[in-house]
């Protein structure tokens, strides 16, 4: 029913209809019967009464012997009546023939009364206490040529053989009278039914209008203008829906000013700590630079730790430089640098620049120009790329081509493969969350765990979209699919992008991209001397989950 009645308003209407419809339909049936009914009976009570008369007064008062033109005159006054009937007697005259007479021949005679009839008037029934006649008088209502008849019949009492008389009477006016009458009442039921629609859009207005501004205002809340109220009027039942309604407003208000408190105190906790944590690491970096140089006359039993502390000092400076680029897109304070670039030079230098060139196939022809922001697009061709050559091994597809968005843009797709055994069906909805952990019992790995968050960031700030799936086939793999606009100035909303001067994740330095896919980390600040000590695409011992 919800298929074919699909809004309130109609189902309102229909009952309505349907409802007045059946009332005024059975009400219309019954008056029609009981009138009909009533014509006709009154009608016939009247014309066998009269025929009684009639036959008494008619038929009764012929001498003992009489003939048949004796009879005829009979019949004929007996159908000179008011009540406008056609008459045929039967009898024996003087010489014992057999007549039978009609005061109208061709319009009634006795062969057009039914056998049934003629049986139940010539019936005799003896005389009891209950039966005080031995013949009465009978009728049935037939049809001949069309029309409706009433026929009567009945036998003379006194001494046998005596007259026996039957009428033909018209139903003709009573069955227009009812026709009328149908017609009114079909009229009537119309009517009806057309006020009952009239007033169950009266009523479907009443009922839908404080619907509709639930709706509109439950809207408004999606939307995010929380102090929305409704007017409360009445004590029926909507208006203590919308008293729930107010109530449940104020208190999600409350509960998300009191959220957005604790989130807005937990970013500027991350932001102040990354400020300043910055000038101690620059501290830090200074000493491990001088050790980095130094490594090689170290002593062989402590140049490990220096190793590693160079390494740690680095990944704590790739933490920190990722978190502030989190708080900028948090606060939306991150802007778009746009320029023209040709996408295929692009992706070429972004992997010339990480020394991944024997280690991925690129398919991108030269000449696709979009205008976006160079330094962002690094940002995520270098989280993809690297995280597919981490975890699925080389050689990494990287194919660039350009489509039509729906809604008429200019579209480019840049579509990152590996070879390797896929993302896990659970973990794939999760691949871009932030600090995402495929495996809680392995918490650390060597990336931030922002890396893949700030990928997808990036592409909102251009109005796109990052996308993961597996591919279907023999060679298997991950897919990530990179959907951005051909020019990035045409986005409506270009906040959340990053500032100029936040750090450029992987940009122009020579980095390892340092992707974990299942930490969704990030493209790193890893140095060159990191490539040689975790060549892309080997596996590292601290990989939680996501492909091996």
């Amino acid at each position: 029913m919800a298929s074919l009645l699909p809004t309130l308003r109609l189902r309102l209407v229909v009952v309505f209809a349907l409802v007045a419809l059946t009332a005024a339909v059975s009400a219309s049936g019954i008056a029609y019967w009981l009138n009909r009914d009533a014509v006709l009976t009154r009608t016939q009570d009247a014309a066998l009464n009269d025929f009684r008369q009639t036959m008494e007064d008619g038929a009764g008062k012929l001498p003992r012997r009489f003939d048949c033109e004796q009879l005829r005159e009979a019949a004929l006054g007996m159908a000179r009546t008011t009540q406008s009937y056609d008459v045929v007697l039967l009898g024996e005259d003087k010489d014992g023939r057999r007549c039978t007479v009609s005061s109208s021949a061709k319009d009634f005679t006795y062969e057009d009364v039914p056998r049934k009839l003629r049986t139940a008037v010539n019936q005799k029934r003896p005389v009891t206490e209950t039966n005080a006649y031995p013949y009465h008088l009978y009728w049935q209502r037939i049809t001949l040529g069309g029309e409706p008849y009433l026929v009567g019949g009945g036998k003379l009492v006194g001494q046998q053989p005596a007259p026996t008389g039957y009428l033909l009477k018209s139903l003709a006016p009573e069955r227009d009278d009812l026709n009328s009458l149908a017609w009114s009442l079909g009229i009537a039921t119309t009517v009806a039914l057309l006020g009952a629609m009239l007033l169950a859009q009266a009523a479907a207005t009443g009922v839908l209008r404080p619907v509709r501004r639930l709706a509109d205002a439950a809207r408004r809340l999606g939307e995010g203008k929380l102090d929305t109220r409704l007017k409360v009027t009445g004590t029926d039942e909507l208006a203590e829906l919308s008293r729930t309604f107010n109530e449940t407003a104020e208190s999600l208000e409350k509960r998300v000013a009191e959220l957005s408190g604790r989130e807005e105190s937990s970013r500027r906790f991350v932001a102040d700590m990354s400020h300043e944590l910055r000038t101690p690491l620059t501290a830090i970096s200074a000493v491990t630079e001088v050790l980095e140089e130094e490594q090689e006359n170290l002593d062989p039993l402590i140049a490990p730790a220096v190793g590693l502390v160079i390494s740690e000092t680095r990944r704590l400076g790739d933490l920190v430089e990722n978190l502030m680029e989190v708080t900028r897109f948090d606060a939306g304070t991150a802007k778009l640098v746009l320029d023209s670039v040709d996408v295929a030079d692009q992706v070429t230098a972004c992997i010339d620049a990480r020394a991944w060139l024997d280690a991925v196939d690129l398919d991108a022809d030269r000449g696709i120009m979009a205008r976006l922001d160079p330094r962002r697009l690094d940002v995520i061709l270098a989280n993809l790329i690297g995280n597919a050559l981490k975890h699925g091994g080389s050689p990494v597809r990287v194919s660039v081509r350009t489509t039509e968005a729906p809604d008429g843009r200019g579209e480019l797709l840049v579509e990152v493969a590996d070879r390797g055994p896929g993302i896990p069906e659970d973990v794939l909805p999760h691949v871009f969350d932030r600090f995402y952990k495929a495996s809680a019992s392995r918490p650390r790995s060597e990336g931030s765990g922002l890396g893949l968050s700030i990928a997808m960031e990036n592409a909102h700030v251009h109005g796109g979209e990052i996308t993961a799936r597996n591919a279907q086939g023999s060679e298997g793999g991950a897919v990530f699919t990179l959907r951005l606009p051909r020019d990035g100035s045409e986005p409506a909303d270009n906040d959340g992008a990053a500032d100029g001067d936040g750090p450029a994740e992987g940009g122009s330095r020579a980095d390892s991209a340092d992707a974990d896919r299942t930490d969704a980390d990030d493209a790193g600040t890893s140095h060159p001397r990191d490539q040689r000590d975790h060549p892309p695409g080997t596996d590292r011992p601290d990989t939680d989950g996501g492909q091996p």
